[in-house]
Formats: C-alpha cells, structure tokens, sequence
C-alpha cells in the first residue's frame, strides 16, 4: 500500500514545514525560499530535489520522513517501529524538519558533535543526543544505534549541513536573544495571553487537537501526559520565550515581525509550564550532576547560588545573571 503524508502546520509547535514558492500577487513578488524579502541570500535553504540518488539518499529522505512524520513511523502505533510514546513530531520544535532559524535550528548539529552537555555532566555523541529527543520530549526508549532509524537521522543531519550556508555562527542557529524585565514571569497574565494567541489551536486546556486518523495531532497539547515531559528544553520557560517570540502565532509571526513582546512570552511560557496547574509525564530523574552548570531557568534545586526554586524558574532573571557574572561566570 502506498504511504501518504499530509501536511499540516499548528500554532505553538509546527507539525510540518510549509514549501514557500515564488510567484506574484498584484504585481509583487514574493521572496523564494532562497532568498528573504530584501533578495537577500538564505543560507538556511536547501533543496530537496537535490537530495541524491541512491540507498545515501534514500536514507536521507528517510531521515527527513522521520522528522517531519515521526509518530507515524515510530510512534505509538509506528508503521516502521514503536520508539517514541507520544504522538508528536520532531518538527513540533525544530521546525521545517531543523531548518528553520530561530526553532532549534538543526543545520550544525552534525558538525557540533560530538559535545559536552551539562545536563548529562559528560561528552555525548549526536547520535546519544538524538535520544535524548526521543526519550525526553517524546517520552520514548532509545533508538539502537545501528538501527536503520538512526542511520537515517544522522545522514540527514549531516546533510542538511552540507547542502547549506549556515555556520555556528550565523544568526538563528542559536535561540533569539530575549531581554529581561526586572519582574518575574506571570503565570496568571500568561493565561489571559494563552486564551488570546494560543487556544485557538491547542485548546483551552492546552490537550491539543487530534486528526481525525488519530495518527498525530493537527495542533499538539502543551501540556498533560501525553505532552513533553519536566526538563525537557520547551519546559524552560527562558527557553520556551525565546522560541515563542520568533516563532508563534505560526501564521503571523516572523523572527524579524515578532508578535509576542519579550515580557508576553516569558508569560506565556509561565503559564504552559506551571506545573502547580498542569500535570505532565512524571520523571524520576533529573541530572545536571555539576550544579553550578544548570542553566538558569531550570526548576529543580539544589543550586549553586542563593535564589530560590521558584526564582530560578519564573524570574526575575537579571539578579541571577548579575550573580554569576560578578563570580565570572557567563549564565
């Protein structure tokens, strides 16, 4: 039976990457995925039709078939495999399949790893930080690292490297830099700013919506068990603000247009991830074995200075910042 693939797109999380063409409406044309609007070059596009021929290519397209459509492949009721245990996409976060700036821009990560990760107090390789993914977030077991599976994730990321401009260095690899107001994030003024940009997708009660098959989710939950797990990078609400700010609504919002403020998202980010009020996957382990090398928007103590759990998680930030550069320490 022939596979089919849909495309779809959702408001906080992106299920899929939407093809940009050129062509003109009332004589203006419109920026090709090559360049942006100023006809200025994207070093983050690349080419599909160029993928090659051949089983290298045809693991590259698997690869990409797996970012773009992981919980039908792999998920729960996975056609080629049961990995991960929700029903979500790898390009629910690193969207456009990892090619998006500003959405955990994927385009490096070949060429960054193998590297060291705080969380886990050690080198990983990428392949070990691709099921990181897996488990965290999806709430899945691990790939086998021979598996045709992870074979397939590690040519395409080195090929959507490869096929692009993008260096460690090039705006939108790393998350967009977000000013801090000197006042905590709230949690409450959130919920009032969820109701307006986001229920329309993800619901009221932030439980997403399905497709009809039943197959993955249109707009994916934000929170609940079948959602992203504590710890996991969306669960930091510093992380979380960066990414909503360049990135949500889907179908208003531009890195370059931003709709939230910086102090909306932060919000926003409160009230996803308040976990007073929303339940999640339980996880009996959090690492960082180091404590001086949490990052600082992360919610389990104990920690390294003198704020409190609470500080650490909503804000204010700067007064955190201040403390670890006045010791020498970047944070």
């Amino acid at each position: 039976m022939k596979k089919v693939y849909v495309r779809w797109s959702c408001c906080l999380f992106v299920i899929a990457g939407v093809n940009m063409i050129s062509c003109n409406e009332g004589g203006v044309k419109k920026p090709t995925p090559q360049a942006d609007a100023a006809g200025t070059e994207n070093p983050f596009y690349v080419d599909t039709a160029k993928i090659p021929a051949g089983k290298y290519g045809d693991a590259i397209r698997y690869g990409r078939d797996l970012m773009m459509h992981t919980a039908y492949l792999i998920g729960p009721e996975g056609v080629n495999g049961h990995y991960t245990n929700n029903k979500m996409n790898c390009t629910n976060c690193h969207q456009d399949g990892g090619t998006k700036p500003y959405s955990f821009n994927l385009q490096t990560s070949f060429r960054s790893y193998p590297e060291y990760r705080a969380r886990e107090g050690k080198v990983l390789s990428l392949a070990e930080r691709v099921n990181n993914c897996i488990m965290r977030p999806h709430l899945g077991r691990p790939l086998p690292f021979d598996s045709k599976e992870m074979i397939a994730f590690m040519a395409y990321l080195k090929w959507i490297g490869d096929s692009s401009k993008v260096t460690k260095s090039t705006p939108g690899v790393k998350p967009l830099p977000i000013e801090f107001p000197d006042t905590a994030a709230s949690s409450v003024t959130g919920a009032l700013l969820y109701g307006s940009h986001c229920a329309r997708c993800h619901g009221l009660n932030g439980e997403g919506m399905m497709r009809p098959d039943n197959v993955t989710y249109t707009y994916p939950p934000l929170w609940g068990h079948q959602s992203y797990q504590p710890g996991s990078s969306m669960h930091r609400i510093i992380k979380m603000a960066q990414w909503l700010v360049a990135n949500m609504p889907y179908d208003s919002a531009t890195h370059l247009k931003p709709v939230l403020t910086h102090t909306q998202a932060l919000d926003i980010a409160a009230f996803i991830n308040n976990d007073a009020i929303h339940q999640r996957p339980f996880v009996q382990e959090f690492q960082y074995p180091d404590i001086e090398e949490k990052d600082i928007d992360y919610d389990r103590g104990p920690f390294a200075d003198t704020f409190s759990v609470t500080q650490h998680k909503y804000g204010p930030y700067p007064p955190i910042i201040r403390y670890w550069k006045d010791r020498g320490r970047k944070r």
